[in-house]
Protein backbone atom coordinates (compact mmCIF):
# COMPACT_ATOMS: atom_id res chain seq x y z
CA UNK A 1 0.00 0.00 0.00
CA UNK A 2 1.10 3.53 -0.79
CA UNK A 3 -0.03 6.20 1.66
CA UNK A 4 0.69 9.77 0.51
CA UNK A 5 -1.51 12.86 0.30
CA UNK A 6 -0.23 13.67 -3.21
CA UNK A 7 -1.99 11.96 -6.13
CA UNK A 8 1.08 12.68 -8.26
CA UNK A 9 3.34 10.86 -5.79
CA UNK A 10 0.93 7.94 -5.39
CA UNK A 11 0.75 7.51 -9.15
CA UNK A 12 4.50 7.81 -9.64
CA UNK A 13 5.29 5.32 -6.85
CA UNK A 14 2.73 2.87 -8.20
CA UNK A 15 4.35 2.92 -11.65
CA UNK A 16 7.79 2.65 -10.12
CA UNK A 17 6.95 -0.32 -7.91
CA UNK A 18 4.89 -2.19 -10.49
CA UNK A 19 7.78 -1.99 -12.96
CA UNK A 20 8.97 -5.01 -10.97
CA UNK A 21 6.74 -8.05 -11.70
CA UNK A 22 7.14 -9.23 -8.10
CA UNK A 23 5.30 -6.16 -6.75
CA UNK A 24 1.60 -5.30 -6.86
CA UNK A 25 0.19 -2.12 -5.36
CA UNK A 26 -3.08 -3.41 -3.91
CA UNK A 27 -4.15 -0.28 -2.00
CA UNK A 28 -3.64 3.49 -1.94
CA UNK A 29 -4.48 6.00 0.77
CA UNK A 30 -4.30 9.79 0.92
CA UNK A 31 -3.84 10.01 4.70
CA UNK A 32 -3.07 7.87 7.72
CA UNK A 33 -6.70 7.36 8.72
CA UNK A 34 -7.54 5.83 5.34
CA UNK A 35 -4.47 3.59 5.56
CA UNK A 36 -5.38 2.31 9.03
CA UNK A 37 -8.97 1.62 7.91
CA UNK A 38 -7.78 -0.40 4.90
CA UNK A 39 -5.44 -2.55 6.99
CA UNK A 40 -8.14 -3.07 9.62
CA UNK A 41 -10.62 -4.21 6.95
CA UNK A 42 -8.27 -6.76 5.42
CA UNK A 43 -5.40 -7.60 7.81
CA UNK A 44 -2.76 -9.82 6.26
CA UNK A 45 -3.43 -8.82 2.65
CA UNK A 46 -0.78 -6.07 2.58
CA UNK A 47 2.88 -6.97 3.11
CA UNK A 48 4.49 -3.52 3.01
CA UNK A 49 3.25 0.06 3.45
CA UNK A 50 5.14 3.05 2.05
CA UNK A 51 4.03 5.71 4.52
CA UNK A 52 4.46 9.45 4.04
CA UNK A 53 5.12 11.41 7.22
CA UNK A 54 3.44 14.75 6.57
CA UNK A 55 -0.24 14.37 5.63
CA UNK A 56 -3.53 16.02 6.59
CA UNK A 57 -6.22 14.33 8.74
CA UNK A 58 -3.73 11.84 10.24
CA UNK A 59 0.02 12.02 9.67
CA UNK A 60 2.40 9.12 9.36
CA UNK A 61 3.70 9.20 12.94
CA UNK A 62 0.17 9.00 14.33
CA UNK A 63 -0.78 6.24 11.89
CA UNK A 64 2.34 4.12 12.48
CA UNK A 65 1.39 2.51 15.83
CA UNK A 66 -2.23 2.08 14.69
CA UNK A 67 -1.11 0.23 11.56
CA UNK A 68 1.12 -2.07 13.59
CA UNK A 69 -1.69 -2.68 16.07
CA UNK A 70 -4.01 -3.67 13.20
CA UNK A 71 -1.38 -6.01 11.72
CA UNK A 72 1.72 -6.58 13.92
CA UNK A 73 3.64 -8.27 11.08
CA UNK A 74 3.14 -5.37 8.66
CA UNK A 75 6.40 -3.91 7.33
CA UNK A 76 6.32 -0.12 7.14
CA UNK A 77 8.72 2.09 5.17
CA UNK A 78 8.46 5.74 6.15
CA UNK A 79 9.19 8.40 3.53
CA UNK A 80 10.75 11.54 4.97
CA UNK A 81 12.18 14.72 3.51
CA UNK A 82 15.91 15.38 3.27
CA UNK A 83 15.88 17.80 6.20
CA UNK A 84 17.08 17.66 9.78
CA UNK A 85 13.49 17.41 10.97
CA UNK A 86 12.72 14.72 8.38
CA UNK A 87 15.77 12.69 9.41
CA UNK A 88 14.87 12.92 13.10
CA UNK A 89 11.30 11.79 12.41
CA UNK A 90 12.55 8.87 10.28
CA UNK A 91 14.86 7.66 13.06
CA UNK A 92 12.09 8.01 15.66
CA UNK A 93 9.77 6.03 13.39
CA UNK A 94 12.32 3.21 13.18
CA UNK A 95 12.53 3.04 16.95
CA UNK A 96 8.72 2.95 17.15
CA UNK A 97 8.47 -0.05 14.86
CA UNK A 98 8.91 1.07 11.26
CA UNK A 99 11.05 -1.40 9.33
CA UNK A 100 12.93 1.11 7.18
CA UNK A 101 12.88 4.58 5.63
CA UNK A 102 13.46 6.24 2.29
CA UNK A 103 14.66 9.83 1.93
CA UNK A 104 11.88 11.37 -0.14
CA UNK A 105 13.18 13.35 -3.13
CA UNK A 106 11.46 16.41 -4.53
CA UNK A 107 8.51 15.74 -6.82
CA UNK A 108 10.64 16.67 -9.83
CA UNK A 109 13.16 13.95 -8.92
CA UNK A 110 10.75 11.20 -7.85
CA UNK A 111 11.48 9.21 -11.01
CA UNK A 112 15.23 9.14 -10.27
CA UNK A 113 16.53 5.64 -10.97
CA UNK A 114 18.60 5.40 -7.79
CA UNK A 115 15.49 6.17 -5.72
CA UNK A 116 13.55 3.51 -7.66
CA UNK A 117 16.26 0.89 -7.05
CA UNK A 118 16.44 1.69 -3.35
CA UNK A 119 12.67 1.62 -2.88
CA UNK A 120 12.24 -1.65 -4.80
CA UNK A 121 15.06 -3.32 -2.87
CA UNK A 122 13.47 -2.36 0.43
CA UNK A 123 9.92 -3.30 -0.57
CA UNK A 124 10.86 -6.72 -1.96
CA UNK A 125 13.28 -7.47 0.88
CA UNK A 126 10.81 -6.53 3.60
CA UNK A 127 8.01 -8.49 1.93
CA UNK A 128 10.25 -11.56 2.00
CA UNK A 129 11.04 -11.02 5.69
CA UNK A 130 7.35 -10.65 6.51
CA UNK A 131 6.66 -14.04 4.96
CA UNK A 132 9.59 -15.69 6.76
CA UNK A 133 9.21 -16.91 10.36
CA UNK A 134 11.04 -14.79 12.92
CA UNK A 135 14.62 -15.97 13.32
CA UNK A 136 16.45 -15.61 16.63
CA UNK A 137 18.96 -18.42 16.30
CA UNK A 138 20.31 -20.29 13.32
CA UNK A 139 23.25 -22.42 12.40
CA UNK A 140 26.27 -20.43 11.29
CA UNK A 141 27.30 -20.81 7.69
CA UNK A 142 23.93 -21.10 5.98
CA UNK A 143 23.27 -19.46 2.65
CA UNK A 144 19.98 -18.03 1.34
CA UNK A 145 18.66 -21.49 0.37
CA UNK A 146 20.32 -23.43 3.17
CA UNK A 147 23.56 -24.83 1.58
CA UNK A 148 26.65 -24.46 3.76
CA UNK A 149 29.09 -21.64 3.17
CA UNK A 150 32.82 -22.18 3.68
CA UNK A 151 33.87 -20.63 6.97
CA UNK A 152 37.36 -19.86 8.19
CA UNK A 153 38.99 -19.63 11.64
CA UNK A 154 39.06 -16.29 13.42
CA UNK A 155 42.23 -14.27 13.13
CA UNK A 156 44.81 -15.14 15.78
CA UNK A 157 45.82 -11.62 16.79
CA UNK A 158 43.79 -9.65 19.32
CA UNK A 159 41.58 -7.11 17.49
CA UNK A 160 42.34 -3.46 18.18
CA UNK A 161 39.36 -2.14 16.19
CA UNK A 162 35.75 -3.16 15.48
CA UNK A 163 34.54 -2.08 12.02
CA UNK A 164 30.87 -2.23 10.93
CA UNK A 165 29.42 -1.77 7.44
CA UNK A 166 25.75 -1.53 6.49
CA UNK A 167 23.40 -0.16 3.87
CA UNK A 168 19.84 -1.05 2.83
CA UNK A 169 17.94 -1.96 6.00
CA UNK A 170 20.96 -0.92 8.03
CA UNK A 171 19.54 1.57 10.56
CA UNK A 172 17.12 -0.96 12.04
CA UNK A 173 19.85 -3.62 12.08
CA UNK A 174 22.23 -1.18 13.78
CA UNK A 175 19.71 -0.48 16.54
CA UNK A 176 19.63 -4.22 17.28
CA UNK A 177 23.40 -4.74 17.06
CA UNK A 178 24.48 -1.68 19.05
CA UNK A 179 22.06 -2.49 21.89
CA UNK A 180 23.41 -6.06 22.02
CA UNK A 181 27.03 -4.87 22.11
CA UNK A 182 26.42 -2.88 25.30
CA UNK A 183 28.70 -0.27 26.81
CA UNK A 184 31.97 -2.01 27.62
CA UNK A 185 33.53 -2.81 24.25
CA UNK A 186 37.26 -2.45 24.99
CA UNK A 187 38.31 -1.17 21.54
CA UNK A 188 37.23 1.70 19.26
CA UNK A 189 34.38 1.15 16.79
CA UNK A 190 34.12 2.63 13.28
CA UNK A 191 30.90 2.47 11.30
CA UNK A 192 29.97 3.23 7.70
CA UNK A 193 26.26 3.29 6.82
CA UNK A 194 25.26 4.42 3.33
CA UNK A 195 23.19 7.50 4.18
CA UNK A 196 22.79 11.18 3.19
CA UNK A 197 24.60 13.89 5.20
CA UNK A 198 21.67 15.12 7.29
CA UNK A 199 20.70 11.61 8.27
CA UNK A 200 24.08 10.47 9.60
CA UNK A 201 24.14 13.05 12.39
CA UNK A 202 20.62 12.11 13.44
CA UNK A 203 21.46 8.39 13.24
CA UNK A 204 24.43 8.97 15.57
CA UNK A 205 22.19 10.75 18.08
CA UNK A 206 19.64 7.94 18.03
CA UNK A 207 22.30 5.24 18.42
CA UNK A 208 23.62 7.09 21.47
CA UNK A 209 20.10 7.21 22.97
CA UNK A 210 19.99 3.42 22.97
CA UNK A 211 22.05 3.58 26.16
CA UNK A 212 25.06 1.61 24.98
CA UNK A 213 28.19 3.09 23.46
CA UNK A 214 28.19 6.78 22.57
CA UNK A 215 28.12 7.44 18.83
CA UNK A 216 29.06 10.60 16.94
CA UNK A 217 29.94 11.57 13.41
CA UNK A 218 33.67 11.11 12.93
CA UNK A 219 35.83 14.23 12.91
CA UNK A 220 38.92 14.64 10.79
CA UNK A 221 42.17 13.83 12.62
CA UNK A 222 40.37 12.94 15.88
CA UNK A 223 41.43 10.05 18.16
CA UNK A 224 39.39 6.86 18.04
CA UNK A 225 38.38 6.05 21.59
CA UNK A 226 37.71 2.58 23.06
CA UNK A 227 34.02 2.01 23.76
CA UNK A 228 32.83 4.75 21.39
CA UNK A 229 31.51 4.66 17.83
CA UNK A 230 32.80 6.96 15.08
CA UNK A 231 30.24 7.11 12.25
CA UNK A 232 31.17 8.11 8.70
CA UNK A 233 29.45 11.43 7.94
CA UNK A 234 27.26 11.59 4.85
CA UNK A 235 29.26 12.42 1.69
CA UNK A 236 32.62 11.67 3.40
CA UNK A 237 34.68 8.49 3.40
CA UNK A 238 35.84 7.53 6.90
CA UNK A 239 39.46 6.33 6.98
CA UNK A 240 41.50 4.96 9.87
CA UNK A 241 45.06 6.17 10.43
CA UNK A 242 47.64 4.72 12.79
CA UNK A 243 50.39 6.54 14.65
CA UNK A 244 52.48 6.67 17.82
CA UNK A 245 49.52 7.97 19.83
CA UNK A 246 46.97 5.42 18.65
CA UNK A 247 44.30 5.27 15.97
CA UNK A 248 42.72 8.37 14.46
CA UNK A 249 39.87 9.05 12.08
CA UNK A 250 40.43 10.82 8.81
CA UNK A 251 37.75 12.14 6.45
CA UNK A 252 38.01 12.50 2.70
CA UNK A 253 35.81 13.47 -0.21
CA UNK A 254 37.60 11.08 -2.51
CA UNK A 255 35.65 9.63 -5.45
CA UNK A 256 32.62 7.48 -4.61
CA UNK A 257 33.35 3.75 -4.48
CA UNK A 258 30.69 1.24 -5.47
CA UNK A 259 28.58 4.34 -6.24
CA UNK A 260 28.74 5.31 -2.54
CA UNK A 261 30.29 8.02 -0.39
CA UNK A 262 30.75 7.10 2.39
CA UNK A 263 31.73 3.60 1.36
CA UNK A 264 32.77 0.57 3.40
CA UNK A 265 35.74 -0.44 1.22
CA UNK A 266 37.98 2.60 1.94
CA UNK A 267 37.23 2.29 5.67
CA UNK A 268 38.25 -1.38 5.69
CA UNK A 269 41.34 -0.88 3.51
CA UNK A 270 42.65 1.90 5.73
CA UNK A 271 41.77 0.01 8.92
CA UNK A 272 43.64 -3.05 7.66
CA UNK A 273 46.77 -0.96 7.05
CA UNK A 274 46.52 1.07 10.26
CA UNK A 275 45.88 -1.97 12.48
CA UNK A 276 48.08 -4.48 10.61
CA UNK A 277 45.04 -6.67 10.09
CA UNK A 278 43.99 -6.70 13.75
CA UNK A 279 40.37 -5.82 12.96
CA UNK A 280 37.10 -7.58 13.74
CA UNK A 281 34.57 -6.66 11.05
CA UNK A 282 30.77 -7.04 10.93
CA UNK A 283 28.86 -6.70 7.66
CA UNK A 284 25.15 -6.03 8.00
CA UNK A 285 22.30 -5.97 5.48
CA UNK A 286 22.91 -3.96 2.32
CA UNK A 287 22.46 -3.85 -1.43
CA UNK A 288 25.44 -4.34 -3.75
CA UNK A 289 28.93 -5.56 -2.85
CA UNK A 290 30.58 -2.59 -1.12
CA UNK A 291 33.02 -4.01 1.41
CA UNK A 292 33.97 -7.12 -0.54
CA UNK A 293 37.35 -5.79 -1.69
CA UNK A 294 38.11 -4.32 1.73
CA UNK A 295 37.18 -7.56 3.51
CA UNK A 296 39.34 -9.55 1.11
CA UNK A 297 42.35 -7.40 2.07
CA UNK A 298 41.46 -7.59 5.76
CA UNK A 299 41.26 -11.39 5.81
CA UNK A 300 44.53 -11.69 3.89
CA UNK A 301 46.13 -9.59 6.65
CA UNK A 302 44.78 -11.81 9.44
CA UNK A 303 41.51 -10.11 10.37
CA UNK A 304 38.13 -11.64 11.20
CA UNK A 305 34.77 -11.10 9.49
CA UNK A 306 31.18 -11.83 10.56
CA UNK A 307 28.24 -11.43 8.16
CA UNK A 308 24.52 -11.10 8.82
CA UNK A 309 22.65 -14.07 7.36
CA UNK A 310 20.15 -13.98 4.49
CA UNK A 311 17.14 -14.85 6.62
CA UNK A 312 17.37 -11.65 8.69
CA UNK A 313 18.79 -9.28 6.04
CA UNK A 314 16.52 -6.92 4.13
CA UNK A 315 18.97 -7.34 1.23
CA UNK A 316 21.67 -10.02 1.35
CA UNK A 317 23.97 -8.17 -1.00
CA UNK A 318 26.91 -6.85 1.00
CA UNK A 319 26.94 -9.62 3.63
CA UNK A 320 26.19 -12.24 0.99
CA UNK A 321 29.14 -11.10 -1.12
CA UNK A 322 31.69 -11.70 1.62
CA UNK A 323 29.98 -14.88 2.84
CA UNK A 324 29.86 -16.46 -0.61
CA UNK A 325 33.50 -15.48 -1.19
CA UNK A 326 34.47 -17.65 1.80
CA UNK A 327 35.79 -14.71 3.83
CA UNK A 328 33.68 -15.13 6.99
CA UNK A 329 34.42 -16.69 10.33
CA UNK A 330 30.65 -16.78 11.00
CA UNK A 331 27.39 -16.02 9.19
CA UNK A 332 24.72 -15.32 11.81
CA UNK A 333 21.16 -14.06 12.22
CA UNK A 334 21.12 -10.45 13.36
CA UNK A 335 20.06 -11.11 17.00
CA UNK A 336 23.06 -13.42 17.50
CA UNK A 337 25.80 -11.11 16.18
CA UNK A 338 26.25 -8.79 19.17
CA UNK A 339 26.78 -11.62 21.64
CA UNK A 340 29.23 -13.36 19.34
CA UNK A 341 31.27 -10.17 18.89
CA UNK A 342 31.51 -9.82 22.67
CA UNK A 343 32.56 -13.49 22.98
CA UNK A 344 35.28 -13.07 20.38
CA UNK A 345 36.64 -9.94 22.03
CA UNK A 346 36.65 -11.61 25.46
CA UNK A 347 38.38 -14.75 24.21
CA UNK A 348 40.99 -12.76 22.29
CA UNK A 349 42.03 -10.77 25.37
CA UNK A 350 42.58 -13.78 27.66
Amino acid sequence: MICDDSLVIRTALTRMLESDPRVKVVARASNGREAVAQVQREPGTIDVVVLDIEMPVMDGMEALPLLLRADPKLRIIVASTLTTRGADIAMRALRLGAADYVPKPATSAIADDSFRRELLAKVTGLARLRRTPDVTTAAAGMGPEGPPIALRPAGRATPVLLAIGSSTGGPHALFTLIQALGRDIPIPVVLTQHMPPTFTRILAEHLTRLGGMPCAEAQDNAPLVPGAIALAPGDRHLLVEGGPHGLRSRLTQGPPENFCRPAVDPMLRSATDACHGRVLMVMLTGMGHDGLAGTTALIAAGGTAIAQDASTSVVWGMPGAIAQAGLCHLVLPLPAIGGKVRDLLRSSTR
